[in-house]
């Protein structure tokens, strides 16, 4: 009988089932209209995409945030921490032993061993207790629910390691962002002071022609009210310069400070830009790697509860050194052992199982939603920054033919008032234009840049991985027995 119910144990053991659903990717209803072949999209992907923009200094920049950044680090420490987790959780699979030593003298009553001494109160005789060795238990994993836990703590690091990739995305991005906006606010204030410099210039000949009679004192309001209105943008500019800076040292995991320069906004490249992309790389974008791990864990998670049902059956062994002397405690006479079973179910809970089990399942419905809901994202966020590198790009070389007809109109508009053959508010006019059309400019390729950014990181890549390699940051420890 002893065997027949070893037999049947192994068999148990050596089974796959599992209580709870096994994870089933969920069917994804991917676009049709994008066409791109596989290659050239992993390259697009995977290429380092800001060193396309050509800027020595924003490739050094984007190397002393990913070894410097602190959101980086913490993302490292949490890989970490859940690898910790998984390693404990997995270890609950194998035996647990333990051992210990323990030492004890007492005296018992008298009155349990019906000892007495006529006249004399006195306790029982005195003993000593001795014991060594190592205790080992097991608790079977007959119906999976250890491994369910074991699957939900795995897919938990994975989903770790997906956020971690998240933010090395996103740091790299911030980066070259703000980067492309600090040379945006460094082109403003050039073209604002420009503008002042000419501005005061048409103030003094303004000023002289009054004062030669040749007009009122009204063009000298005139050129004095636009001299300063263009004047107080320029103290916004140097604020707005200093922000950014700081903005990038802090990404940078540095104290705020000077951000040295290289290329001008006019002598970046805009990186090259795929027109699709085959849903299943956009797939690989950390958030929604992330998602998936989530549900995957949320999904193990109904199986731990569910095995809340069914009996523990734990093995328990023990084997050492047992004594009631201390003296007699490493002799040939006192060694034992003992192995033993027990069994543990439930039978009544008052709903705490069931409850567990339908919180388990609605956390599973909530994560397949927002495993949907991130792909829809990713596909939007992609579809977005891909019409906004080609609107943005359109708008670019609209003003740019605009500042060109401004250009035109501000120099014969000049050579026209200083000659006299027009009035100060016509000139000041053109002056006006000019001012608003290089600034308009400047802001429409700052958006193409921003927007080519954008793409590359609705687009995630196998660059990050490369980048992680390559980063001297902590590097998680893997715990004992990792498959």
């Amino acid at each position: 009988m002893l065997k027949l119910f070893a037999t049947f144990l192994l068999v148990l053991l050596a089974g796959c089932w599992k209580v709870g659903p096994d994870y089933q990717k969920p069917v994804v209803d991917t676009p049709k209209q994008w066409r791109f072949t596989e290659q050239n999209a992993r390259d697009f992907s995977n290429t380092q995409w800001w060193s396309q923009l050509g800027d020595p200094v924003l490739n050094k920049l984007v190397d002393q945030a990913i070894k410097g950044s602190y959101d980086l680090q913490i993302a490292v420490a949490d890989v970490d921490r859940f690898m910790g987790y998984y390693g404990s959780t997995r270890s609950h699979l194998f035996p647990q032993v333990s051992g210990g030593a323990e030492y004890l003298r007492k005296q018992n009553s008298a009155k349990m061993f019906n000892f007495s001494i006529p006249g004399i109160d006195v306790g029982g005789p005195d003993f000593d207790y001795a014991r060594m060795g190592p205790q080992m238990n097991w608790e079977l994993d007959i119906w999976g629910q250890l491994r369910r836990a074991n699957e939900a703590a795995f897919a938990e690091m994975l989903a770790s390691e997906a956020f971690q990739r998240g933010v090395m995305l996103t740091l790299v991005s911030d980066v070259a962002t703000a980067y492309v906006q600090l040379r945006t606010f460094d082109r403003d204030l050039e073209i604002t002071q420009e503008i002042v410099e000419t501005l005061k210039e048409a103030l003094h000949i303004a000023r002289l022609r009054f004062q030669e009679g040749y007009t009122s004192e009204l063009e000298v309001t005139q050129a004095e009210s636009e001299l300063e209105r263009r004047s107080a943008q320029i103290p916004i500019f140097e604020k707005n310069i200093v922000e950014t800076e700081n903005a990038i040292s802090i990404l940078l995991g540095r104290n705020p400070g000077k951000i040295q320069r290289g290329l001008t906004l006019d002598e970046l490249n805009v990186p090259a830009a795929p027109s699709g992309l085959p849903s299943d790389l956009l797939l690989r974008r950390p958030d929604i790697a992330l998602a998936e791990q989530r549900l995957i864990a949320a999904n193990a998670r109904i199986g731990v509860a569910r095995g809340n049902y069914f009996p523990k059956i734990s093995l328990t062994g023990d084997i050492g050194q047992l004594s009631t002397q201390m003296g007699t405690l490493m002799t040939p006479g006192a060694n034992f052992w003992s192995i033993g079973a027990n069994l543990a179910m439930p039978i009544f809970t008052a709903g705490r199982i069931e409850g567990q089990v339908q919180a388990a399942e609605a956390e599973q419905r909530s994560t397949l939603a927002n495993y949907h809901r991130s792909i829809l994202s990713g596909f939007r966020e992609f579809e977005n920054a891909m019409i906004g590198t080609i609107k943005t790009k359109e708008s670019r070389d609209s003003q740019a033919l605009r500042v060109k007809a401004v250009e035109t109109y501000f120099r014969l508009s000049k050579i026209r008032y200083d000659e006299g053959y027009t009035d100060y508010l016509t000139y000041l006019d053109s002056v006006r234009q000019l001012f608003d059309a290089q600034i308009d400019l400047v802001q429409a390729q700052s958006n193409n840049f921003i927007s080519a950014i954008g793409l590359y990181r609705a687009m995630g890549g196998g660059w990050i991985v490369k980048a992680e390699e390559t980063a001297p940051l902590p590097k998680p420890q893997e715990p004992a027995f990792f498959p």
